[in-house]
């Protein structure tokens, strides 16, 4: 998931562009080209600096700023990605046999803060909204993720800081869904499902037996492990921890200085699209 210091290679490049939005569209001015514009992003996603700073060879900042903030609006990075999840399940590449999940704790940045009360629909915002919550250290938000089993992310949550993780992993079960061009149904269930003690709970567990999924959560100390556990599969949990480690090299992902956390997950969203590329 970490943005290549060089941007994206012509291969990656040429992946990309065919699922973005038409650059001359069928009425209205043409569109700047779309490379600049998706490098300059790039550049903000992987060095954390404000938009203002970005250099002039991307273009106005304004040009890079507006098009990313309309394609997060529209949803055009998620429907990229969910593409990019198509074309790799054709190809065979996502690895079904384990999947894993987990959470991270976001730091929030004090520009993170200042969004305006009132959502563009005339609602109040609340702090659920915001995906902002007060820890011991400070405002932050907290990233779930759900990986294939090299580590590539699949579907990506946020919510406040101090939210516990067994609150989301309905969403993260049930946010993958990859329905491919050939007959049968979309592909969601792996054959095993790993997470840490935090997800050891029996409402889990249960979800999990119900859907015919493999449950590798080890259990606490005081509870009797199950004598066919899977302490082999048990033992990778790291990888999912590797994944974070690799996205968080990219500064704005480290750190969140996004008002909006459409903003802030359209950034893990790209990372992700970068990463299956």
């Amino acid at each position: 998931m970490n943005i290549p210091r060089k941007g994206l290679s012509n291969q990656q490049w040429k992946q990309l562009k065919s699922l973005l939005p038409p650059e001359k569209p069928n009425s209205g001015r043409p569109n700047n080209p779309h490379k600049p514009v998706v490098e300059g992003i790039l550049f903000i996603l992987r060095t954390g600096g404000p938009w203002r700073d970005l250099p002039e060879k991307y273009g106005n900042w304004r040009t890079v700023y507006s098009r990313h903030y309309r394609w997060t609006r529209k949803g055009i990075w998620q429907k990229v990605l969910e593409m990019v999840l198509i074309f790799v399940q054709e190809a065979g590449v996502i690895d079904w046999n384990l999947h894993f999940v987990d959470g991270s704790v976001i730091r929030a940045h004090q520009h993170a803060a200042g969004a305006r009360k009132k959502a563009p629909d005339g609602r109040e915002r609340n702090a659920e909204e915001m995906a902002l919550g007060r820890i011991r250290g400070g405002f932050s938000t907290k990233v779930h993720i759900r990986t294939d089993g090299q580590g590539r992310p699949l579907v990506i949550v946020l919510t406040p800081g101090q939210r516990h993780e067994t609150k989301v992993f309905g969403q993260l079960l049930s946010g993958v869904r990859i329905k491919t061009t050939g007959p049968g149904r979309p592909s969601e269930r792996p054959y095993k499902l790993v997470g840490d003690k935090v997800y050891n709970s029996n409402e889990i567990r249960s979800l999990l037996k119900k859907k015919g999924i493999g449950c590798v959560i080890p259990k606490n100390k005081r509870q009797k492990m199950n004598r066919y556990f899977d302490k082999e599969s048990c033992k990778k949990r790291g990888t999912v921890e590797c994944t974070f480690n690799r996205a968080k090299q990219n500064r704005r992902l480290a750190t969140s200085y996004e008002k909006l956390p459409d903003m802030f997950l359209a950034m893990w969203t790209i990372s992700s699209i970068v990463a299956w590329l």
